[in-house]
């Protein structure tokens, strides 16, 4: 086997905030592992050189929660197109949910998945489902998932109405110190909503998904989890009440973490006064009061990572009355710009803020490498200009899909290096927009 060739990064804010990190320096990279950090003032023969001033360095970027369809659905996705956009989104690793055909709920399609993954330019942990099927009858053989190699369990796209099972879940899940991750959500409330029940579906005239829905099965989940005492991880965290849930489930130790999109923290439902099926997502585009709630829980801590919730579909899919679509948008290729435009350009986040919403959280959320800058570990690194004023064109992703309510918007900063392993798997030319 060859080795690695080496890497200098020259000159590059490093920025760390699980390290506490934030200097000057160079960063050498040998064999995939970080060698050095500091001026390095003898480099390798024939290390591949990367000037990174007036740019930072930081820990490559972890995305939790990305739906990559394959296998079932390779029109709209697959584990490889899904990993390059990734990779150009500045993510070294993404998290890949169970929703697939068939479902991530034996050992034989997660090792199919860890095997596509190898020819994958980032990091592709699988997500195993809570129940066969995903039908939420009768939960799956977590041990063998786990020993297969998944990360969390999780029914995503459905919530688990079963208590006892959900129960059981959080039970045993608990043995391996893995975290259920709850897509939170009554079915009956919700009904056949399109939209989030408020105002603007009034006048719209469209059938709504209530705030409460959400909340009532976010209020179960967190009673169960807290009887118990195992990992509860919230999905896409959309409204004011649930944050407040979440808030209060902290302050007495319950062992909750949560996660928000970067679409709800940018959009409302306003948007959807478009009818551009781009904005008909689930959870649905909550109004400014939720919006506002969400910004200040991912501040305060009460949210605990930023997620794409990746959600491809073929244009043909999209291109049809809005009651029609399906839920979801892509978002790998926009968060990281929409959170340093909207965000940290809105004062609302600070950079070290980001970097634990996106990078050091989820690890630790997940139990899995990365995160930290430190020497001796793997060289999984993100490099971002946060000066980069550039367009979203949607027909430059690398997704296969295209369905983005965001194409045409002016963001600035983005990841213009990704790394991993100490190899540069993505790097944005000059030339690009």
């Amino acid at each position: 086997m060859s080795r690695k060739k080496s890497l200098w990064i020259r000159s590059g804010r490093v920025l760390d905030p699980g390290n506490d990190l934030d200097q000057i320096a160079d960063v050498l990279i040998r064999d995939g592992k970080i060698a050095s950090i500091g001026r390095v003032k003898k480099p390798p023969v024939g290390a591949e050189i990367y000037d990174a001033r007036d740019k930072l360095v930081v820990p490559g970027l972890i995305d939790m929660h990305v739906h990559l369809r394959e296998p079932g659905r390779e029109d709209e996705e697959t584990i490889l197109t899904g990993a390059r956009a990734a990779a150009a989104g500045g993510f070294v690793a993404v998290a890949c949910m169970p929703n697939t055909s068939p479902p991530i709920d034996n050992q034989e399609t997660v090792r199919f998945i860890r095997h596509k993954a190898e020819e994958a330019p980032v990091r592709v942990y699988p997500i195993g489902a809570i129940t066969r099927g995903r039908r939420g009858e009768a939960l799956t053989e977590v041990a063998e998932l786990v020993a297969a190699g998944i990360v969390a369990i999780s029914d995503d796209g459905d919530t688990v109405k079963n208590s006892a099972i959900f129960r059981h879940a959080l039970e045993y899940a608990s043995m391996f110190e893995i975290p259920v991750i709850s897509h939170c959500e009554d079915p009956d409330l919700r009904g056949m909503g399109v939209m989030n029940e408020g105002f603007v579906s009034t006048v719209l005239g469209m059938k709504g998904m209530p705030a409460i829905a959400e909340q009532v099965a976010v209020a179960r989940d967190i009673g169960i989890a807290e009887f118990t005492g195992a990992r509860l991880h919230i999905a896409h965290v959309s409204t004011a009440g649930t944050v407040e849930l979440i808030r209060m489930a902290k302050s007495r130790g319950v062992r909750v973490t949560a996660e928000v999109t970067a679409h709800h923290l940018v959009l409302t439902d306003e948007a959807v006064r478009s009818f551009d099926s781009n904005t008909k997502m689930n959870p649905p585009l909550r109004d400014e009061v939720d919006r506002q709630a969400l910004r200040d829980g991912l501040a305060d801590g009460t949210i605990d990572c930023v997620a794409s919730d990746h959600a491809p579909h073929s244009q043909e899919e999209k291109e049809v009355e809005f009651d029609a679509a399906p839920f979801g948008i892509v978002g790998l290729e926009t968060s990281l710009g929409l959170v340093l435009t909207e965000l940290v350009g809105g004062g609302v986040l600070t950079l070290p803020q980001v970097l634990a919403k996106m990078s050091l959280n989820p690890a630790r959320i997940l139990g899995i490498p990365g995160g930290m800058i430190r020497q001796g570990n793997v060289a999984d690194l993100t490099i971002i200009d946060p000066d980069l004023r550039w367009t979203v064109d949607r027909r430059a992703f690398q997704s296969k899909s295209k369905n983005t309510p965001f194409d045409g918007w002016e963001l600035t900063g983005c990841a213009v290096a990704t790394i991993v392993g100490g190899q540069i798997v993505y790097r944005r030319e000059e030339n690009e927009t």
